[in-house]
């Protein structure tokens, strides 16, 4: 899927490879360090990262991205399970990361609406994100594409030496497939 970015450049989503785990690693620490984006303190390491890609891989979950210029990872996007227990399977809880030199250009936009249509025809039911409460862009880009807002948690993380909000954002999406068999009360899946 080709879009046109802020400034008129044509950007087409992707699918990672290998060969952007680094610059995926270099997003997530920065966001880590200078950010309540990621509640987490320390870097991740390059195993730490091969060991999340080895499990988006067994478990067939998208990354996707869009590279600036060749080579060169602007963004990216993933999902998860939103919890690990089988009623969930149909809900997903995706995050977008923008590498801070590339911000403002609708990478954010392009990739929102591609895990959006990648989970609609994976017959996905629910997408959530989970955004810290001070993270504007982020919740109006949510905003932006549709997902409404479900619920605030007030501190529920701590960094930078202060209490963190948490809000979550869903959006429901239209059923691609019937999940059950008529007279039965178990998914087909």
């Amino acid at each position: 899927m080709a879009e046109l970015d802020a400034l008129g450049r044509r950007h087409t989503v992707i699918h990672c490879g290998p060969e952007h785990l680094e610059a995926i690693r270099g997003i997530y620490n920065h966001e880590i360090l200078h950010t309540t984006a990621l509640y987490e303190y320390e870097p991740r390491s390059s195993e730490t990262m091969a060991a999340w890609w080895a499990a988006k891989q067994a478990a067939g979950l998208p990354v996707l991205g869009i590279e600036a210029g060749p080579g060169v990872l602007a963004a990216f996007a993933t999902w998860g399970p939103f919890r690990a227990f089988p009623a969930y399977q149909y809900s997903v809880e995706h995050s977008v990361y923008v590498d801070a030199r590339f911000r403002r250009h609708g990478f954010g936009r392009m990739l929102l609406s591609a895990l959006v249509e990648e989970a609609t025809a994976g017959n996905l039911h629910m997408m959530v994100g989970v955004i810290d409460a001070t993270n504007t862009a982020s919740i109006g880009l949510h905003r932006q594409r549709g997902f409404a807002h479900c619920g605030t948690v007030c501190e529920a993380g701590f960094k930078f030496g202060r209490w963190l909000d948490v809000e979550f954002w869903q959006l429901l999406l239209p059923p691609a497939t019937p999940l059950y068999t008529r007279g039965s009360s178990k998914p087909l899946r």
